[in-house]
Parts: C-alpha cells; structure tokens; sequence
C-alpha cells in the first residue's frame, strides 16, 4: 500500500533571477509533492529560520502574498489549532489574522500525522480549506543558499495537474488588500475602571499587538491605513501605528502624509506614538528619513537587537525585507534606538524630546521571544504621563457602540 507521501501529486518549486522575470530565468527547480490545495502559485519566495509557530507565521499579515520557505526541517508535526476559538478580548486565540496570508509554502519534510493538545486537523486539510499551495519534500538548506546569494525572489510552485504559474515581481499596495475597511474597536476588561484609549492605525496588525495594548488596560480604536487620523488623534492617550506587508514607499500616498500631519501638528506634539515593524518604517519615511530593501531580509525569532541607550541586549521575533537607513534619520529630532547585530541594520528610533519610538523587531513575539516585550510598558508610561498633563483637556467622543469589535473585510 503506497504512503500518504508516494500517493500524493508531484510538485515542483521554482525560483527565478530576482532582476529578470522572464521564464528564462530560472536560478533553480526543486521536486516534491503536494500536500496543500491542488492549485499552483507564485510570489516573492522568503525564508523564515524560526523553529516554531508556523500557524502564527502563515497568518501574519505582513507574509501577504508571498512564498514562505520553512528552514525548520520537519512542519505540520504539531498540527493545526481551532482557527475560530477567540480569548477574553474577542481576540484569535492562537492565529494572527483569521485567514492564511502567505500564498504557499515550501518544506523539507511534512508530517503527515501530528500530534498535539490544541490540534484539530492537519497542516495540509487547512491549507486545502484556505487554498494556499504547499509543497514538501524540498532541500530548504540549498534554497536558502540561492536566496541569501541573489536575495529574495520570484518564486512559482506548479502542482500537477493545476496551470503553470509565471513569476512576478513584488506585488504593490499590499496594505490595501490587509488593513480593516472600516474602524473596530477592542474594549479593555471591565475590571480596568479608567483604561487608556488608543488609536491604531492598521496597516496589517497583527493579533497578538491587539491583545498586548488591551491586556495592559487600553480600549484600542482600529483604524483603516488611509484614515485621516489627525482628525480624531486629540481624543485618544497614545497613537499606534501596526506592521504590515511589502515596500513601505507604497504608502507614500496614504498612510505617510497622515503621519507627517500627526508630527507636524503642534497641538499633539506630546501625544505619545509607538510603531512596529512597517509602522516603524512609515514613521521614518514621515520623519523625512529614507528606506532600503534588504537582500533576504531578517525572518526569525531568535535575532539580537542592541538597545543603544542602555547598551542591553534583546533577543527578538523579526519578520521584514526592508530597513531603515539609519544615516538619513534627521539627527535634530530622532536617533536610532535599536541596532540589529547580525547585518548592523537599523532596528528602532527614538525622538530626541517626544514621546515617540518604534521598533523594526517585534515585541509582541508571536511566536518568538517576549523578552522586549517591555516597551508596551515604556509606551503605557508615557501615555500616563501625557494623561496625567492634559487631564480634562482629553476627552473622547468617538461612537464605538456601532463599530464592529473585529476587523472588517
């Protein structure tokens, strides 16, 4: 009797020149089987070393539409959670987003049974739900060999039986295609008598950044990338800006222009900001600073992080293919924060007088480390302190009660 891996359909995974499109192309090919949706894909082929959290990885927005290579060598052996079950705050309890971002996934070893408490189906039976293409059975150490040379690249995974797929080139205005469509709010528990109110502007938030700012006792306002946030930014105690996908410069139209506002707006020149990953990256572009692409990026959990204002060292969840360039920062209002030790790329910023910082690793982590975890507090202390010197002067007026309470598609 064939196993579950003989009987399955054949695939093959392709990786294209990163500065040629054309089937000419072709930097390498991979065979291996399927064992997601019967259905070929393509996109920007990334690594990710990270050894767990494979459910929290595919649903992580900023992953939208791009092929996710998995260094781990063995994926799927913990299987699937309930991908509905929700926690105090009507938040996903174990996923990032309630959908798969990422169009397909590449693995050396797929288990086709999986063990383990919160499981209720496979890797594969989701993948096929979602229609996401998955292919097993491939050498992810020399694939990740090709992507650090030529950098992350066009990618295609034909699966037998289904079309050929044809490469493409990083797609744009993937913020769009992420971010809620209308505003939703996420209420503190009923315990926390004077929560703080945030505003977050969502660029492709993850869960888990949701459920840090609520946890700590805050009712957070969810906004669309585009919305006109200056309009609203005096009822609220902090201004968050979230992660998300792809190029930042994408939201030079949108999102930028509303920050540069938010800075440039002598009335909230105090109001404490936070920004992570992408929302970082927008941050900086709204300062005036510059952004670059990374040859592979940084995906991983377990990438250090040096705080320059200390000299401490964080252990950090990362997931991002572009940086800020750390020398076009305007030294008159921010300096770097944070520096990455692996590659020396600018991993944070903070201004020199305000309450304003952000960070390019994740401190959120899920999964991945908690250990910086405590700049969600940095950021409740200077909301504390820019409530306690506004006092009445905050007040907030905004209706949630016709809001939804989860993101809206």
């Amino acid at each position: 009797m064939p196993s579950l891996k003989t009987a399955a359909p054949k695939a093959k995974f392709s990786i294209f020149n990163s500065s040629d499109s054309g089937p000419e192309s072709v930097s390498a090919e991979f065979q291996g089987y399927s064992f997601g949706a019967p259905v070929s894909c393509n996109g920007e082929a990334v690594f990710t070393t990270s050894l767990v959290g494979y459910p929290e990885s595919m649903t992580d927005p900023s992953y939208k539409s791009q092929i996710l290579v998995f260094t781990q060598p063995l994926i799927g052996n913990y299987g699937v959670p309930d991908t509905e079950a929700r926690d105090e705050f009507n938040l996903l309890k174990y996923l990032e987003s309630p959908h798969i971002h990422v169009r397909g996934i590449v693995v050396a070893e797929y288990a086709w049974r999986y063990s383990h408490w919160t499981a209720v189906e496979s890797l594969a039976a989701w993948c096929k739900r979602e229609n996401v293409t998955a292919i097993g059975g491939v050498d992810t150490r020399a694939v990740v060999q090709i992507l650090r040379e030529q950098g992350s690249s066009p990618a295609t995974i034909e699966i037998q039986g289904s079309f050929e797929p044809k490469p493409v080139k990083a797609e744009t205005d993937l913020v769009k295609t992420v971010s809620t469509k209308e505003p939703f709010f996420v209420k503190a528990l009923p315990s926390v008598k004077t929560p703080y109110n945030v505003a977050l502007i969502d660029c492709g938030v993850k869960e888990n950044i949701i459920r840090c700012l609520v946890e700590r006792g805050a009712n957070v306002t969810v906004f669309p990338y585009d919305y006109p946030i200056t309009s609203v930014a005096n009822q609220f105690d902090g201004i968050f800006i979230s992660n998300g996908p792809g190029d930042p410069i994408q939201c030079m139209d949108s999102t930028v222009p509303e920050l540069q506002n938010l800075l440039q707006t002598d009335s909230l020149r105090d109001i404490p900001i936070f920004g992570i990953c992408l929302g970082h990256q927008l941050l900086a572009l709204a300062s005036g600073a510059k952004t670059v692409k990374l040859g592979y990026g940084n995906r991983a959990h377990n990438i250090p992080a040096l705080d320059l204002t200390t000299g401490q060292c964080y252990i950090t969840s990362q997931n991002h293919g572009y940086a800020v360039d750390a020398d076009t920062l305007p030294s008159s209002e921010f300096k770097p924060f944070f520096q990455n030790l692996n590659d020396k790329s600018n991993e944070g910023m903070i201004h020199v007088s305000r309450p304003v910082f952000s960070t390019q690793f994740h401190p959120e982590a899920k999964g991945g480390p908690r250990d910086s975890a405590v700049l969600f507090d940095r950021y409740f202390c200077n909301m504390a302190s820019y409530k306690a010197s506004r006092g009445s002067k905050i007040k907030f007026t905004l209706d949630t009660t016709s809001m939804s309470t989860e993101r809206v598609f």
